[in-house]
């Protein structure tokens, strides 16, 4: 059994960032983060994206809004962001508080700065098979473990729990891309743990602490955790109960420490694309 941890994927991504900055030229790729309030997650995730966008030599500004903040003037506020010439690309916190517009944001954002792939442009592109869309963070952090772990996934059996648009209904279409036979389980699904020991491949998205239990898992599956929960005795866990299905499979991702690392790689590699391709127009 192999742990695969996040921090050699995430090396790996920042050494191709790096590789391609050393003969890149232009201005420094820019980001701005966009973040309503101070939600705990949020500020974890600002904290990370910070610190990586220091590590690659990036810069960044963090345009922080009081949580009452009006629609209306949330709205001005991030149309000015959205079209500032300085900005290659908007990583926007979700979800937002409920008296703001969140769709009407969705709908505004440029869909060349949506690095987190909030936009229904590149909601279809991700969907519709288009390479040119940038797909959410954490779904292709999923990914890039798979591909860094070899795991040649044409016609293997992989089976996704959850179907959010953030994570779940992304992965599906990516792993479908890489030739996957993607079953999706969700909240009404009948046999969620016969439809998962079936599978090569797990994905656990459901946001449910340890759901994912050695029940669910074949001998030599390959488990890979997008899960992040605080299990009853406060402690952070995945969606898969580790201790009981790691012995199980051939690789697993731990939580912490998995496929979280790797996603502020993921941002600074669609950050780069992003200035790549307005730097071209």
């Amino acid at each position: 059994m192999e742990i695969l941890k996040g921090i050699a994927v995430a090396n790996a991504i920042n050494e191709r960032i790096g590789e391609e900055m050393k003969n890149r030229k232009g201005t420094v790729p820019h980001l701005a983060i966009v973040r309503v309030g101070e939600r705990g997650d949020d500020l974890a995730y600002e904290r990370g994206a910070v610190k990586k966008m220091e590590k690659v030599g990036f810069t960044y500004e963090v345009n922080a809004f009081p949580a009452d903040i009006s629609n209306e003037d949330f709205l001005k506020a991030f149309d000015a962001i959205n079209e500032d010439p300085a900005v290659d690309g908007i990583l926007l916190f979700k979800p937002l508080p409920k008296h703001l517009d969140e769709k009407e944001v969705e709908r505004r954002i440029c869909p060349e700065k949506d690095l987190d792939g909030i936009s229904p442009v590149n909601m279809a592109k991700v969907y519709a098979g288009d390479p040119a869309g940038f797909a959410p963070c954490t779904a292709e952090a999923v990914m890039e473990m798979l591909d860094y772990a070899g795991i040649d996934l044409t016609g293997k059996r992989v089976t996704v729990v959850g179907r959010s648009t953030v994570i779940g209904k992304p992965v599906t279409m990516l792993l479908m891309k890489k030739n996957a036979t993607v079953t999706v389980c969700h909240t009404k699904t009948k046999d969620t743990e016969g439809t998962c020991r079936a599978a090569e491949v797990v994905v656990a998205a459901a946001g449910s602490a340890k759901m994912i239990g050695a029940g669910h898992i074949s001998r030599g599956a390959v488990v890979i955790d997008v899960g992040i929960n605080v299990d009853g005795e406060g402690n952070l866990c995945g969606d898969v109960d580790f201790d009981a299905v790691a012995e199980k499979c051939s690789l697993i991702t731990p939580v912490p420490g998995g496929v979280g690392s790797v996603t502020t790689s993921v941002l600074a590699k669609h950050l780069l694309r992003a200035a790549n391709l307005r730097n071209a127009q």
